[in-house]
């Protein structure tokens, strides 16, 4: 009897994905992260009528065309700018979210994130270049707060036993946002002459969505617990996620959390670096965050039209064979977030970064033999698809997720910033040097992110541990013992503290028998 009763109690604190769970993500992921993947693609097919617009307007002014190199770099900072914005947009993070909480920073955020789409998509009607340009600035800034704050929202919303699943979301959405933008970017219907500024200014529908939907979801309850103090609120907010009335196990956790932080304070970045205790997690966050974005993924995103050109794809094919990539991008994403949970975390960064590895490697080997081969340029799309599917199912959504889980919650605001400024500078990087290394390396250019894809795969294979349904301490306390830190009178107090919570289960089920 008692076993059953501890089997049902046990089944009965097992995470479901309530309604109001449900509605939190969907929302937050769509008017976010859906704008965030939607801006890597979006000016890739029209990129010829929009560089022949910059010329137009270079002429109208000054009576002479740009020459081949200038028009280079002012398209190479126009693809970058947006990179470059995220990187400031992160600097922001911590400052915000501690100020003004997790939903409350995404809806500051989505305020701001209008005006770009007004700047770039009354550009041509204005005759200027240049607020295009503004407005990947802006617009980057946004994606960068939006990209930091979504995953730290939603991993503190979800129970463990489905936060990888739920942390896995906004990769998710990203990905649908690059095929949106993909399917809207074929010629015939908006990426031509007349339809680009359009496509540029769609953005601004999934922000109006988000401020007018979000503030019906709840605040983080471990946000307003831990660092608000806030227990009645944060109990409502649990109610409400969990679907039930008893949420004192987990108010429990959070005030453990709490006790053990609370010598350490609120970690600022500085303090995160200097932090002995924490310095394989912020190593890992670096690693994991360089090594995503310095693949090459955001290349492809980026100049998918010059790169299968270069493959060999027929000019009026190039546009279908991109919406193909990203459909398969978004399909493996959704594998990825069904099999996170059973298959874990590391498995799927180990398998993903091997793929791409040995994608990029036979990649440059077909693109050397494809003028003596006919059937090479076949291959080369087959390398860039799996490559897509490598990077899908791993190497792309789960750095989120690991950073969510990493960092408990005095360090997580900073966590994420570092995490954040160290993702956008690398895309920065691959932005605005690739169309260079293109013209540099040749055929040769993905052997840098090969490169790059398997020292990643050693890193991971040797330091990262798993971390699939396990609670943000029980984390902390495996990464403690990496950084050799004590953890003894933390691991005692864990085990008083779950002894006092089973007792106080199984006197609630006496009184109930009695």
């Amino acid at each position: 009897m008692e076993d059953q009763l501890a089997s049902e109690q046990s089944s009965k604190r097992k995470g479901r994905l309530t309604g109001t769970l449900a509605f939190a993500t969907l929302v937050s992921a769509f008017g976010s992260s859906f704008q965030y993947g939607y801006n890597v693609a979006v000016i890739n097919s029209p990129a010829v009528y929009m560089r022949q617009f910059y010329n137009q307007s270079y002429f109208d002014r000054y009576e002479s065309y740009m020459n081949n190199s200038f028009q280079t770099l002012l398209w190479s900072l126009t693809v970058s700018m947006y990179p470059l914005g995220g990187f400031l947009g992160s600097l922001m993070v911590a400052p915000l979210v501690n100020k003004l909480g997790r939903k409350g920073t995404l809806l500051f955020n989505n305020i701001f994130s209008i005006v770009p789409a007004i700047l770039m998509g009354t550009s041509q009607a204005s005759k200027s270049f240049e607020i295009i340009i503004v407005g990947r600035i802006i617009i980057g800034i946004c994606a960068g707060l939006s990209s930091n704050v979504v995953p730290m929202y939603l991993g503190e919303l979800s129970p463990k036993n489905l936060r990888g699943a739920i942390g896995v979301m906004p990769q998710l959405f990203i990905t649908i946002g690059i095929l949106i933008a993909q399917i809207f970017g074929i010629r015939s219907i908006l990426a031509n002459e007349r339809g680009w500024p359009l496509l540029l200014g769609l953005t601004g529908i999934p922000a109006i969505v988000e401020l007018i939907l979000l503030p019906f979801s709840p605040e983080s309850p471990r946000y307003m617990l831990i660092q608000k103090g806030n227990e009645v609120g944060a109990r409502a907010a649990l109610r409400r996620l969990r679907g039930w009335d008893d949420v004192d196990d987990e108010i429990e956790e959070m005030r453990l959390e709490d006790q053990s932080e609370k010598a350490e304070g609120r970690q600022s970045v500085r303090n995160l670096c200097s932090f002995r205790s924490l310095r394989w997690q912020l190593i890992s966050i670096v690693v994991l965050n360089m090594g995503q974005q310095l693949s090459g993924v955001n290349a492809i995103y980026y100049y998918a039209d010059s790169i299968y050109r270069t493959a060999g794809v027929k000019e009026n094919d190039i546009q279908y064979v991109t919406v193909g990539t990203g459909a398969v991008n978004v399909f493996m994403t959704i594998a990825a977030v069904s099999i996170v949970e059973s298959t874990g975390r590391r498995i799927l960064l180990l398998v993903g970064f091997a793929i791409c590895c040995t994608a990029c490697a036979v990649l440059t080997m077909c693109l050397n033999l494809q003028d003596n081969i006919d059937w090479m340029p076949y291959l080369s799309i087959t390398c860039i698809i799996v490559y897509v599917i490598g990077h899908a199912i791993g190497p792309s959504p789960i750095p989120y997720v690991i950073t969510t889980e990493m960092f408990r919650q005095s360090a997580r605001p900073a966590a994420f910033m570092v995490a954040g400024s160290v993702h956008w500078i690398s895309n920065f990087i691959v932005g605005l040097m690739f169309p260079f290394l293109e013209k540099g390396l040749g055929e040769y250019s993905f052997i840098i992110f090969g490169v790059i894809c398997l020292a990643t795969f050693v890193y991971i294979f040797i330091v990262i541990p798993e971390t699939k349904s396990k609670t943000f301490l029980e984390i902390s306390q495996i990464l403690a013992k990496r950084n050799k830190v004590e953890v003894k009178v933390e691991a005692e107090h864990l085990e008083l503290s779950q002894r006092e919570t089973e007792k106080g289960k199984w006197e609630k089920v006496k009184i109930t028998n009695l």
